[in-house]
């Protein structure tokens, strides 16, 4: 169904196509017998798919990543299609609008996007209150994404951390985890929050925050893929020392290197991030060194150019707990998430074992004769 669908939401603009889809399953948001219809098509649930990880119980390992629903319109919606946990944002403490037009671009050849949108969001405690309202009817673990604030200057730092903690503040209390974004390439000088002095000043003081609220909710970084080695390492010891619960690996790039889409349509699109299939190799390298350096108790989510069953299982085998998907979701379509639940589910057929895990490690077990 899809592929008739998609040459015709391709023929739009990338915005007003997602504008289109985010209108087409409002009635699915708003009516519970339309989530119902489309669960029973969409969604492939199976205890052999659970993982529990940070307290919580996700259904399936796939998610929907940041960036898909900025403001918590369709998070009823898009549980209803399978997915193991939906985060949403990024959110910032200002309402901000989108950087100017245009600002999304697709690269068919590549199956990949290019975005400088700018953390456009309607404000933490609006987008927080939204969540409020629909969070009993979202079956599935809920993120929800923070960022800096366009107007907040990196300098001073204090300036920085007080931006997060309001929207920190705002969202605690209806987020099942919260992923602090510290690393999208459209928002001036956020990538430099990544390094390991600075970025230990505003964990620490989330956490404190988090402590004096009484909750627990557990608080995850986001990282660039442009970070070179050294630098993964350092935040990753960072994560561990002051007590975050994860980090979620990788953002978009801004490297255009590899590309099947002629180099001046890349050029005439200009700056931006990245993301899809050539992502991929990059997001799983990174993967693998954060699991390496942070142990096995840490939660590891894996995003980047994940579109089907085999990327989704290299990256759970490079060292993920659970991936995410976005742009594979707009190439794919809604049936992605249970075609990947099927696929992995084929798999421990295929490879005797009982449990994700197995087939995550590759342990076999014995089957009955």
């Amino acid at each position: 169904m899809y592929s008739l669908l998609r040459p015709f939401l391709f023929s739009m603009g990338p915005a007003r196509a997602h504008s289109a889809a985010m209108l087409a399953l409002g009635p699915v948001e708003h009516l519970s017998p339309f989530r119902a219809v489309f669960r029973a098509a969409y969604a492939h649930t199976d205890p052999r798919l659970e993982v529990r990880k940070m307290g919580l119980v996700f259904p399936s390992p796939l998610g929907l990543a940041g960036g898909f629903d900025k403001n918590a319109d369709r998070a009823r919606a898009m549980a209803t299609l399978g997915f193991g946990h939906v985060e949403l944002g990024t959110v910032t403490a200002e309402a901000q609008a989108p950087n100017p037009l245009p600002n999304l671009f697709r690269l068919p050849a590549d199956s990949a996007l290019i975005n400088r949108l700018g953390f456009p969001n309607e404000g933490a405690e609006h987008v927080a209150a939204r969540i409020a309202v629909r969070k009993s009817a979202i079956p599935v673990p809920v993120g929800v994404s923070i960022g800096k604030s366009r107007s907040v200057p990196l300098e001073p730092m204090s300036g920085v951390v007080a931006d997060y903690l309001k929207s920190f503040r705002a969202v605690r209390d209806v987020a099942d985890f919260v992923v602090v974004n510290v690393s999208s390439p459209n928002t001036k000088d956020l990538r430099a929050i990544q390094a390991a002095d600075t970025a230990r000043t505003l964990f620490q003081s989330l956490l404190e925050e988090r402590d004096r609220a009484g909750t627990r909710v557990p608080l995850l970084v986001k990282i660039a893929p442009d970070l070179v080695d050294d630098a993964i390492d350092a935040i990753c010891e960072v994560a561990k020392e002051v007590g975050l619960a994860g980090i979620v690996a990788t953002n978009t790039t801004i490297s255009r290197d590899g590309l099947a889409t002629p180099q001046e349509e890349i050029e005439r699109i200009g700056a931006g991030g990245l993301s899809g299939k050539p992502l991929f190799p990059r997001s799983l390298s990174v993967v693998k060194r954060v699991r390496t350096q942070v142990g096995p108790s840490m939660c590891v989510i894996g995003v980047g150019g994940i579109d089907g069953v085999e990327t989704a299982l290299a990256m759970l085998r490079a060292g993920a707990d659970l991936v995410q998907v976005y742009t594979g979701f707009i190439y794919r379509g809604p049936s992605l998430p249970a075609d990947i639940a099927r696929g992995l589910l084929r798999r421990m057929e295929s490879e005797g074992v009982s449990s994700l895990e197995g087939l995550v490690s590759g342990q076999r077990v014995a089957t009955s004769s």
